[in-house]
């Protein structure tokens, strides 16, 4: 086999996992759609009379969005194999529900509960 068939079948390999790749256009509305939501993001900080829970109901999502857009885009895992999508997913799950534990444990397990415990 001579060195021309070896790299053609090899161009061939590869040419069968390429896909398209967004444009500069595509990268720049994703840039501006992440910017107005941490804008967002920050604006949460002037709402003064705001409670955590409605703060933790806002952020969250807001959050979630911005995780998902970049590891779609930015990592390029819209275009991969699925498995490392479910790989970062899973992550943003299991953040999530860390995240849930440690402000249920700040809320309920508070002192101010084991006073009432102890009469």
């Amino acid at each position: 086999m001579s060195t021309s068939h070896v790299s053609e079948a090899a161009e061939h390999e590869v040419d069968e996992t390429v896909h398209d790749h967004p444009s500069d256009l595509m990268y720049v509305k994703v840039a501006i759609f992440l910017a107005v939501l941490t804008a967002l993001e920050v604006g949460t900080y002037f709402l003064e009379d705001a409670s955590t829970t409605l703060l933790v109901a806002i952020l969250f999502p807001m959050m979630i969005i911005k995780f998902g857009t970049v590891i779609m885009y930015f990592m390029h895992l819209k275009y991969d194999n699925p498995l490392f999508k479910r790989v970062f997913l899973f992550g943003l799950v299991l953040a999530v529900a860390v995240f849930s534990i440690v402000f249920t444990a700040f809320e309920f397990w508070d002192d101010q509960y084991l006073k009432y415990l102890r009469g």
